[in-house]
């Protein structure tokens, strides 16, 4: 197999490291602490200001044929109205579901589940302007 048959992967958006999210702690931190340790997000206040999200996607390029999404992770940080985070959890989508990576929390009640569905199961499907604001 040529060099021009092999694939080729490149990574859109931008998901925080584990550990950059290390530095992130749980009914601790700060929004103001969490933006110097892993960021601001693209799109930001969709649960109106309570939660931040980072999504990051892998592709993968095959020759002549179009870019696939393989890969799409999404990290959330929620804050209380205080603003100190409240939880940190990292999804993505195993054969079509969307399962939690890893979580850090104080409420276990998540309340945008269904937003982090509806951004996963869109997998293929991204456009980032969809959750800007």
């Amino acid at each position: 197999m040529g060099a021009a048959c092999s694939p080729v992967y490149r990574n859109n958006g931008y998901v925080p490291t584990d550990e950059d999210l290390a530095k992130v702690v749980v009914g601790k931190t700060t929004r103001e602490q969490a933006a110097a340790a892993v960021g601001r997000p693209s799109a930001e206040g969709l649960l109106e200001g309570s939660a931040w999200y980072y999504v990051g996607s892998r592709w993968k390029y095959l020759g002549p044929f179009a870019p696939r999404e393989v890969e799409r992770q999404v990290v959330a940080i929620s804050f209380s109205t205080r603003g100190i985070v409240t939880n940190v959890e990292r999804f993505g989508l195993e054969q079509g579901e969307v399962v939690t990576l890893s979580r850090r929390v104080t409420d276990s009640n998540i309340k945008g589940v269904g937003f982090i569905r509806q951004m996963l199961g869109n997998i293929g499907n991204f456009d980032a302007s969809q959750f800007t604001n």
